[in-house]
């Protein structure tokens, strides 16, 4: 057993057909095919069951998928250790969709950038908890800042709640806070259709069965805050964000009933690199901070 055969089950597994693994690790197919088999041989069992349309990993297989991605981790932190005496210039990579990154880029990326200087953090950015979920499962992320809830096979860390609130131009005259069932005919600047805010909102006015009336669709939060500025509307937006309608004059208005999110960094059910662990340690510590 070798790693190169380890990194051949672990790619065959993720693909799920020995073609694509092969493209994935630039290798001929055979070449592919015949090093797992020549590893099952040596382990006694059978790692993939073949057919006509793919691989599919067997319950033995499992086990050794697990632990051969643990011990490329492993191999992988060795490295870093041995080229820059530490973490060095590593990288790490999470995934975030727009509205959380300034949370991120403001709280807790100068938090652990205070106690790992050396690494560089890469935000990779989606558009919404589905792209941050594939970018988790992709490998093209260590660790993601989304809402809950994310499919059962990803471990979270629950960090907070956040609030929706109601920010208006302060003429308008309403309760504090204001009950949902009040949305109906208010004048809104909404998000674009199809975004995930968006979504979350129509899935609120659905539930409360109330038609907002909508001014401007926008995904640019500066137009949408521009409009109630001007007097033309209201907007639905995070409480950790109102600060910005505070400082411009505007009022900001809790719901009733309150609605809220968990926002959580999440990952893989693996064995994390070093960086990633220490990033989850550092978001934990400002939660209970």
């Amino acid at each position: 057993m070798n790693l190169q055969q380890l990194r051949y089950v672990v790619a065959t597994a993720e693909h799920r057909t020995m073609t694509d693994a092969a493209r994935s690790l630039f290798i001929a197919q055979p070449a592919l095919s015949r090093a797992i088999r020549d590893l099952e041989r040596e382990l006694g069992m059978t790692l993939f069951s073949r057919s006509g349309r793919g691989v599919s990993v067997t319950p033995q297989g499992r086990q050794v998928v697990k632990l051969a991605r643990q011990a490329l981790e492993a191999v992988k932190e060795i490295e870093a250790l041995a080229c820059h005496g530490g973490y060095g210039t590593a990288e790490l990579r999470i995934a975030a969709t727009p509205s959380l990154e300034a949370g991120l880029a403001g709280r807790l990326l100068p938090a652990y950038a205070a106690m790992h200087p050396g690494v560089h953090v890469h935000i990779v950015r989606c558009d919404g908890r589905d792209a941050v979920v594939a970018a988790i499962r992709d490998d093209r992320a260590d660790l993601g800042l989304t809402d809950l809830p994310v499919p059962a096979d990803l471990v979270t860390h629950p960090l907070e709640r956040q609030e929706i609130v109601l920010v208006s131009p302060p003429a308008l005259d309403l309760p504090s806070p204001v009950p949902v069932t009040r949305l109906d005919g208010m004048r809104l600047a909404l998000p674009a259709r199809g975004s995930l805010l968006r979504r979350e909102l129509d899935a609120l006015f659905t539930r409360y069965s109330v038609s907002p009336a909508v001014v401007l669709e926008s995904d640019e939060r500066d137009g949408r805050l521009g409009a109630v500025r001007a007097g033309q509307a209201s907007l639905l937006w995070y409480r950790v964000m109102a600060e910005q309608a505070v400082r411009a004059g505007l009022v900001v208005r809790s719901l009733d009933p309150a609605v809220r999110r968990v926002i959580a960094v999440v990952h893989a059910r693996r064995r994390l690199p070093l960086i990633a662990q220490d990033f989850v340690a550092t978001a934990e510590r400002e939660r209970a901070a």
